[in-house]
């Protein structure tokens, strides 16, 4: 009698949530070298600290919960949530800062609903949103680009203002950090005609704001690069970003003094780490096709509204998380029909 070995795919030697959170952060090197080229080393030093943090509070949480460490503490999914929350957050923000975004995405939005797999809310963006509640002046302060810089910062002085809050020559934070473009944006709405991008060209480059436009470009080959290697599905991201444009764009027709132009919002802020890289997550995220659409026009629309008439400069963790919150209820209506299935 002939035996046949089976060889059932969850006997594979590779972890496949290993392989896809590696790809994901080889997906975001391009994207980190740009924002280290226009804003300096310090978002180097923010990466490390929140890896850091992130990997033993991952060890910790998982001893506690007499789990498995290895297994889980090599998934990357740790290390995904702590570089997307350490390149959110302004590369000169102090260290406290970065440990309590880092130690409340992984103990509270991902740990506490069970680890990963089980988290109704992306860890990052709950991170993040807790720090843009309670520290608002700190989240949105940012460092101008190289260009704009009267002496750049060199690796030690980033050091010295993260940890210290100061340098040997006296520079505090406050001295070398600035708004962003679309924090400039909406604090000249109203205090004048012009639009924004006019009234500060020097904030600005040809698609969006000065540096920003780079950064977003690295973001899209990124994600270019995930779809090639179908780690994600192309429906939220092209929902998310056409939905982005059209609003954009209508409301730029109709009032440009109070808007920016579609590719200036599809070139600032966090819109293509947001729409290829956050709002992506398999976990939190819609999981039906139709659900997938949906959940990426919701999250480009609420982002367009927040920017434009909320309180904030960017609307995409808010976003996201309010399309989390809605997940189940899409999922629920927009399962495809079973074949056979009579209505």
């Amino acid at each position: 009698m002939a035996i046949f070995r089976m060889s059932p795919p969850f006997l594979a030697g590779t972890n496949r949530v290993t392989i896809q959170m590696l790809q994901v952060i080889f997906a975001m090197i391009p994207a980190i070298a740009a924002m280290v080229y226009f804003f300096g080393p310090a978002v180097l030093i923010n990466i490390s600290l929140a890896l850091t943090v992130a990997l033993l509070a991952e060890a910790i949480l998982l001893k506690l919960r007499k789990r498995p460490v290895k297994p889980f503490i090599t998934d990357g999914s740790a290390a995904v949530t702590a570089i997307l929350l350490a390149v959110a957050i302004p590369p000169l923000s102090p260290w406290w800062l970065t440990v309590t975004g880092v130690l409340f995405a992984i103990v509270f939005a991902k740990h506490l609903y069970g680890g990963l797999g089980y988290n109704p809310f992306n860890p990052a963006m709950v991170g993040y949103v807790l720090l843009l509640v309670s520290f608002p002046l700190e989240m949105t302060t940012w460092l101008p680009v190289e260009s704009l810089a009267d002496k750049p910062l060199d690796l030690h002085s980033a050091f010295q203002l993260i940890f210290y809050g100061q340098t040997n020559a006296g520079w505090v934070a406050d001295t070398v950090s600035g708004a962003t473009p679309l924090d400039t944006m909406k604090t000249q709405i109203g205090q004048s005609i012009a639009p924004a991008y006019i009234v500060n060209q020097n904030l600005f480059g040809s698609l969006g704001g000065l540096g920003w436009e780079w950064i977003n470009i690295w973001f899209a080959a990124g994600g270019i690069y995930l779809l090639y290697r179908r780690v994600i599905s192309w429906h939220v991201p092209i929902a998310m970003i056409a939905t982005m444009f059209v609003l954009s764009g209508v409301t730029y027709l109709f009032a440009p003094e109070i808007t920016g132009s579609p590719l200036f919002h599809l070139m600032s802020g966090g819109t293509m780490i947001g729409a290829f890289f956050i709002a992506t997550d398999p976990v939190s995220g819609s999981t039906t096709v139709k659900g997938r659409l949906v959940f990426g026009a919701g999250v480009g629309a609420l982002t367009y509204i927040i920017r434009v008439w909320g309180g904030y400069p960017d609307g995409i963790a808010f976003a996201v998380l309010l399309m989390n919150m809605l997940a189940p209820l899409i999922d629920y209506y927009t399962q495809p029909k079973v074949y056979g299935a009579t209505k």
